[in-house]
């Protein structure tokens, strides 16, 4: 027997109101078992299917109770009996174990195993009698010899004594010794009044009377032995099983409802499977729906992430954007202000450059009278020559002074009409520097009224960059919102998702537990399951 550790010897407690399903193929491998099973037996579904039942065995479940078992279900017949099993951790809970043949075509395929909560009580008893299995199992009463043992989960006694009395309860279930006398005593009033005549009268009427009621026992329990084959197949789970037509006998009428029983599950359980059909194919479809539209959540919050990088981006682009147009708008403000200092600068040196020429004009004048006085002075030498001629010797010196002054007089004019050219030539310097004075005026202005329309160009500028900023500002918070509830979509998108995979696992959960009942006889059972197939099948997953 297999021999599983460790051992803790700490009792689970069993959930209440839950049941324990499982169906295993001929050999006890586990082919089939429910999420309850999966949670209390510590193991995951992977690690149980396909592996034999004895996987959850504990060590101090006795041999005699599994001889006895697979005696039982062997033969056909439903099992029922108290259960120590093992969880992986070692940790052990208590079952009231039901275990029941699964037939196809009239052969035993497989088992199907039901397990439900025990009482206190009936776990104490069961530990009781467990412990005394082992003791004699292991001849600690090789004296007295094994006295107990099971027989279709009952306690039976397996020494002579035992055996007598089992043997003597057999007989009396065979005859029935109440219907036997009855029906004894009726024959042999009848054949003491109809066969007293006749030697053989008394004889035949007391063996009419003893073979009667022997009949009609081994009638009725032919009968219950094919109803009881009915029940046994149906608790199995075959509900295609057929059943004969009733009579009007008890055993027929109980047939009757064993019949109707089995018609009532058939459609029942046809239409919740079903429904669980259309379920499953509705659960399918919201699974790959949800599947979609996960993909597609978490590609446009992709998409949404790198428009709000993108965002932030043009942002501070933009930013920068504003700063330089206020810095341009101040800049232009400042060349305006030096435009306008060197336009008022011009000004000022238009008007001296006017004044220069009224200067100049004026110069000109006392040329003039320069030119006129040398011109008279020369006149008055040469009439002082002329008069000191006339004076001879006594107007020498006069003569020499006017020979002098005429000089002079000359000197002065030719001064005077240099300084009438150099007057003439700065003159028209002037007024050429006058008339590029006046273009650079009118430049300056120019260049003041483009500085002007520039400024406020910036400024419309600097001032449409500030707008844009806060526009930005905004388009991006509306961004960074969209991302946040796009996030939450997504995650939501994968709850629902998760769900939908957890609703699906249920579907088939539900669809299995439902593939217990057989409705069509050209379908197979969940025992017919390839094991070997099945765990490699969750290895390979």
């Amino acid at each position: 027997m297999r021999l599983n550790t460790p051992v803790t010897q700490r009792e689970f407690p069993f959930p209440q109101g839950k049941t324990l399903v499982s169906v295993t193929d001929l050999k006890g491998r586990i082919v089939y078992c429910n999420s309850a099973f999966i949670d209390v037996s510590g193991y995951s579904k992977d690690e149980l299917l396909g592996q034999p039942h004895n996987l959850v065995r504990h060590p101090d479940m006795p041999a005699e109770a599994f001889r006895d078992m697979w005696a039982t279900i062997g033969a056909g017949k439903p099992w029922t009996g108290l259960v120590k099993n093992r969880r992986k951790d070692g940790d052990h809970y208590w079952v009231i174990a039901n275990a029941t043949p699964m037939f196809r075509d009239g052969a035993t395929v497989g088992f199907l195993s039901v397990r439900v909560a025990p009482s206190r009580q009936e776990v104490a008893m069961a530990e009781d009698l467990y412990a005394t299995l082992r003791r004699e199992a292991e001849g600690t009463h090789r004296a007295t010899g094994r006295t107990t043992g099971l027989s279709r989960g009952e306690v039976v006694r397996v020494d002579a004594v035992g055996r007598a009395a089992s043997a003597v309860r057999r007989r009396f279930a065979a005859v029935g010794w109440p219907g036997a006398m009855a029906a004894g005593a009726a024959a042999l009033a009848f054949g003491l009044g109809q066969f007293a005549a006749t030697p053989w009268g008394l004889a035949l009427a007391m063996a009419a009377g003893l073979a009667a009621p022997l009949l009609q026992r081994r009638m009725h329990a032919r009968a219950l032995d094919d109803l009881c084959r009915v029940a046994t197949q149906l608790a199995g789970g075959d509900l295609d099983v057929t059943i004969a037509p009733p009579d009007r006998t008890p055993v027929g009428q109980l047939r009757q409802i064993v019949r109707q029983l089995s018609v009532n599950l058939k459609t029942v359980i046809g239409d919740v499977a079903g429904e669980m059909d259309q379920l499953r194919k509705a659960v399918a479809e919201i699974t790959a729906g949800n599947l979609d539209m996960s993909s597609r959540t978490e590609a446009q919050a992709g998409s949404v992430q790198q428009t709000a990088a993108s965002m932030e981006q043009i942002n501070g682009t933009v930013q920068n954007s504003a700063a330089s147009a206020q810095q341009g708008a101040a800049f232009v403000r400042g060349s305006a202000i030096s435009a306008r200092a060197g336009n008022e600068s011009v000004d000022e040196l238009v008007g001296v450059m006017t004044s220069i020429s009224e200067s100049s004009s004026r110069i000109g004048d006392i040329t003039h009278v320069i030119e006129g006085v040398a011109f008279q002075t020369n006149i008055l030498a040469l009439n002082a020559a002329i008069e000191a001629a006339r004076a001879g010797e006594a107007g020498r010196g006069f003569a020499v002074v006017a020979s002098e002054v005429r000089a002079l007089a000359a000197r002065t004019g030719a001064a005077a009409r240099e300084i009438k050219q150099l007057i003439e030539e700065a003159g028209n310097r002037v007024a050429a520097g006058n008339r590029q004075t006046g273009q650079v005026r009118t430049h300056m202005h120019e260049v003041v009224n483009s500085f002007g329309e520039v400024q406020s160009l910036l400024e419309r500028v600097s001032h449409a960059a500030v707008e844009q900023q806060s526009g930005v500002a905004q388009v991006n918070c509306a961004v960074a919102h969209i991302d946040g509830l796009t996030q939450q979509n997504a995650a939501m998108v994968e709850e629902l998702a998760a769900s939908a995979q957890a609703l699906t696992l249920q579907v088939e959960n539900v669809n299995d537990s439902l593939q217990l009942f057989r409705l069509d006889a050209s379908k197979k059972t969940l025992a017919e399951r390839d094991a070997v197939a099945l765990r490699r099948e969750r290895q390979a997953a």
